[in-house]
């Protein structure tokens, strides 16, 4: 079923008070969760004096609901109203992180709480974001696709450069268990914005088989479909590699082999924070010069790539300093042309009673390679250095290239109506042109 705002001729979404809303909504919960990223792993380790690995387990435990996504976008997708899932999403999220501020003011915070906190609110953000798609879908005009992505994007990308410098003076004037309470507040500002919001949602999946197997009818979807498969696999080994590398140890690195003061490695990452930014503007003109499927295959390489220009710094420390901010820079660029570009043509081809199943699939599988990838980095670093496991996730990330190489998706200039059935099955022998997995009347033009 196409969305009725597919006819809609495309204009400023900036006078569409719908997407306002959303985006506003969105901005705020951005800001928040770069508060709490900061503020949850302070009180573990100032309040509760917590272990290395007791912290290790706060970021694994807020990033385990993942592996269960496939499942629940099965479930997602059952459901008709996906914006009352999503309030729903925000207020748990809300209700979860303003336990911590009360707790703190009776002086009951204990680590178990930190724990079971990480774990909630991350599966309301499973929630959030398997629902999110079919409701994108129909908020946005297909032609806006790209320009609402990067319109996000660009908010997501300055609360990196915003919500830890906010997170950081409230934690110092507050303490760090009360300034969890901006982000509980961003949650209920963004459920309240996204309340009056009306869409034409297409209606839940029939009933019939078991959650399971409309799981794996997800995970089938993307294996058979030849553009999601190479943008999966693409994207699980983009994150794999720079999860070698990671923020830790990237900091460590600054810190033991470049010998950056602390302020200085603060700088750096600020400045270069930047480059995301810029990133999300520039995506939708990038993605009209050289078209949406080069976008992707840029921003895979622009995205780890980086990595290399930080492991061979060296000279004086502006160099040092400038070469870390550079790289963080370029990755940033890279992210945003690969991220912004490859949402866009998952709204496209994605038919709507999958919407949420294949969101869970891809979270499930993009999302379960990080902790993996932190584990072989630590074991890299320890056996052969800091230097050779940089370089290592830079080259290994830019091979992510070859998922794509192999597709249709370098060849796809922009989103719009077309012939889609190239997408699925192809000449690997699939079901080529069926209308159970084919593209529901959806498709990209396929113009090199």
């Amino acid at each position: 079923m196409n969305s009725p705002q597919d006819a809609m001729p495309s204009t400023s979404l900036w006078r569409d008070r719908r997407f306002v809303r959303f985006w506003a909504g969105q901005s705020v919960s951005q800001v928040g969760d770069r508060i709490s990223e900061l503020a949850l792993p302070l009180i573990a380790v100032a309040a509760l004096h917590a272990s290395a690995g007791q912290v290790a387990w706060l970021t694994a435990l807020a990033w385990a609901p993942n592996l269960l996504a496939v499942v629940l976008g099965a479930w997602v997708d059952q459901r008709t109203h996906k914006r009352r899932l999503m309030i729903l999403a925000d207020l748990l999220r809300a209700g979860v992180l303003l336990t911590l501020p009360a707790v703190y003011l009776l002086g009951t915070v204990t680590l178990p709480q930190l724990y079971a906190v990480a774990l909630l609110t991350g599966t309301a953000a499973v929630l959030f974001n398997t629902a999110y798609p079919p409701f994108f879908a129909h908020l946005v005009p297909r032609s806006s696709y790209v320009d609402a992505n990067s319109k996000l994007g660009a908010s997501r990308s300055a609360s990196f450069v915003l919500g830890p410098a906010v997170g950081g003076a409230l934690v110092q004037a507050l303490t760090a268990p009360v300034a969890v309470l901006a982000d509980a507040l961003s949650f209920l500002v963004s459920a309240a914005l996204l309340g009056p919001i009306r869409v034409d949602e297409p209606p839940g999946g029939p009933a019939g088989p078991p959650l399971w197997q409309r799981a794996r009818e997800g995970l089938v979807f993307v294996v058979r479909h030849r553009v999601l498969r190479a943008t999966l696999g693409c994207a699980a080994t983009v994150n794999f590699f720079t999860f070698v590398s990671g923020t830790g140890l990237l900091v460590l690195f600054a810190d033991r082999e470049l010998g950056l003061s602390a302020g200085t490695i603060g700088l750096a990452f600020g400045i270069g924070s930047t480059g995301a930014l810029a990133g999300a503007v520039i995506a939708p003109r990038v993605s009209r010069r050289i078209g949406v499927g080069r976008s992707i295959v840029v921003g895979a390489v622009l995205f780890p790539a980086p990595i290399a220009v930080a492991a061979m710094a060296g000279g004086p420390v502006w160099a040092r300093a400038g070469a870390l901010g550079l790289s963080e820079f370029l990755s940033g660029i890279g992210v945003m042309l690969f991220d912004v570009n490859l949402n866009s043509l998952q709204a496209e081809v994605i038919p709507d009673g999958l919407r949420s199943r294949v969101a869970g699939a891809y979270s499930t599988v993009n999302y379960g390679v990080r902790p993996i990838g932190a584990v072989v980095g630590g074991v890299l670093a320890t056996d052969f250095g800091l230097r050779a496991t940089l370089i290592t996730a830079a080259v290994g990330g830019a091979l992510s290239l070859f998922w794509l190489l192999s597709s249709p998706v370098p060849r796809i200039r922009s989103l719009g109506a077309g012939d889609q059935s190239f997408a699925v099955g192809g000449k690997s022998g699939g079901e080529k042109g069926s209308s159970r997995n084919g593209i529901d009347g959806r498709g990209v033009d396929e113009m090199a």
